[in-house]
């Protein structure tokens, strides 16, 4: 895991395929462009070729500056999986740029790319050192490669059992594609921690880590991958297999209330729905004596719809975007600090001047982003600023792929309610209550450990048991 530069949350990555469409590449690069939200440090997309041969190109940066006409030209057939990246297990580099290529001579080469993290990387690095295995990234993406290739083989299906052997060795939150010379394998962990969805294109099929991207490409959906679910798909159709007997639908609350994009369906529920009735639950649960709603940009601004409609407050554009600015690694000063919000976020003065404002947010990391949000407003001009939360407090990291890595990082950890409220400079400060969040999903199960502390797995190298 990474330190945060920027006080928000970041999703580890995203995953695209496709299989048996024309022009492969082109398909999974409008992909990888829907996905682009969920990693921008690097990117990559392999493709097979009509003599059976992996090519692939991948690069630093986002999927418009890695890939051009010429690149995508090279990248021959009708196969293909890409990939976008957020460094949070592994760090950074070329090397953990994946897909990752494998060579293998008795069962042939194959591509690799994943979403999500592996809690018990660490052992299991050591056991594959152990056997003779040298790595080339630093990735726990590799350590599954390792596996497969270490797995059982069958003649007509060489690498199916290979791939169930190694995701039953493994222990976390992932969404693997695993691509051969004539097939793709479509893999998810068995808590459904990360959304994992099937498409049609024609007679090919296309799977994405989030249903926004069929729309880009043309796509239907066809249904989502289960959970602990092996989907093989060949030129003689597909078979699916569950490579484990445990299985949940434990999906991680934070891809509902700020990773997915608003016009994504998860398991059956949109986003923007979602995000819009926990804004009227938290309403509900904490009604805000105030003249208007305001949203800050841009995965909060559906929740604070659901509040406005809640409560009758006119919703107001009392924060503007800007679009343009790229992310701000280097803050030589306190000034620059203190500023580097407004590069990001401007205030609408002739809105907020005289006005006592709710301010709905979907979660509180460190505090320091909410603290210059709220000075900024009061800055502009706003009497009051009453911040809403629609999601639980961040108390505890995330293990499962999300870059929360440990307590010190979050304000809430720290804090109680009141202590936090005072931090942030609020007039009063409120969060959505766990059971909203079932309530709102219209689900009886979802990942919520960095709202309890309590965890779906063991923290093997991350703490304790």
């Amino acid at each position: 895991m990474i330190e945060m530069h920027d006080d928000q949350l970041h999703e580890e990555c995203g995953v695209f395929g496709v299989f048996g469409v024309e022009n492969a590449a082109e398909i999974t690069y409008l992909g990888l462009q829907a996905l682009q939200h969920r990693g921008q440090e690097g990117c990559g997309i392999a493709t097979v070729d009509e003599n059976g041969k992996l090519l692939r190109v991948r690069g630093q940066g986002l999927v418009a500056e890695v890939f051009d006409e010429r690149s995508l030209k090279s990248l021959q057939g009708t196969m293909a999986i890409g990939h976008v990246r957020y460094s949070t297990a592994g760090g950074g580099g070329i090397d953990n740029v994946q897909p990752l290529l494998f060579r293998q001579e008795s069962a042939g080469d194959f591509a690799l790319c994943h979403n999500g993290n592996i809690v018990n990387s660490a052992r299991l690095h050591s056991y594959l050192e152990d056997q003779g295995c040298l790595f080339q990234s630093t990735s726990d993406s590799e350590i599954v490669a390792h596996l497969i290739k270490k797995g059982p083989m069958n003649r007509n299906h060489k690498r199916f059992f290979a791939i169930k052997s190694a995701l039953n060795m493994i222990e976390g939150a992932f969404a693997f594609l695993v691509m051969t010379s004539d097939r793709l394998y479509i893999c998810r962990d068995k808590y459904g921690y990360r959304p994992l969805s099937l498409g049609r294109i024609g007679d090919g099929y296309v799977v994405s880590s989030e249903t926004c991207a069929f729309n880009l490409v043309g796509a239907t959906f066809e249904r989502d991958i289960k959970p602990g679910e092996v989907l093989s798909i060949d030129a003689e159709g597909t078979i699916s297999s569950l490579y484990s007997e445990f299985h949940r639908s434990a999906m991680c609350a934070m891809e509902y209330i700020y990773f997915s994009r608003p016009d994504s369906n998860i398991e059956g529920v949109n986003v923007h729905a979602f995000r819009k009735e926990s804004g009227r639950l938290l309403y509900g649960e904490a009604p805000a004596d105030a003249d208007i709603v305001v949203g800050v940009p841009d995965s909060s601004l559906s929740s604070a719809m659901g509040y406005a409609e809640a409560s009758g407050l006119p919703y107001e554009m009392g924060l503007v975007k800007n679009r343009y600015i790229g992310r701000t690694f280097i803050q030589p000063s306190q000034r620059m600090r203190d500023l580097s919000v407004r590069l990001k976020l401007s205030p609408v003065e002739s809105i907020v001047r005289g006005k006592r404002v709710v301010l709905i947010d979907d979660s509180i990391v460190r505090g320091t982003t909410s603290l210059r949000i709220v000075r900024m407003l009061r800055q502009a001009g706003a009497s009051e600023v009453h911040v809403r939360i629609a999601s639980p407090p961040l108390i505890a990291p995330c293990y499962y792929g999300v870059d929360i890595s440990s307590y010190s990082e979050l304000i809430c950890a720290r804090m109680d309610i009141e202590g936090t409220r005072k931090a942030i400079e609020a007039d009063t400060l409120a969060f959505l209550s766990k059971e909203a969040l079932y309530k709102a999903a219209d689900r009886s199960d979802l990942c919520i450990s960095c709202f309890t502390d309590e965890y779906l797995t063991s923290r093997y190298d991350n703490g304790e048991e």
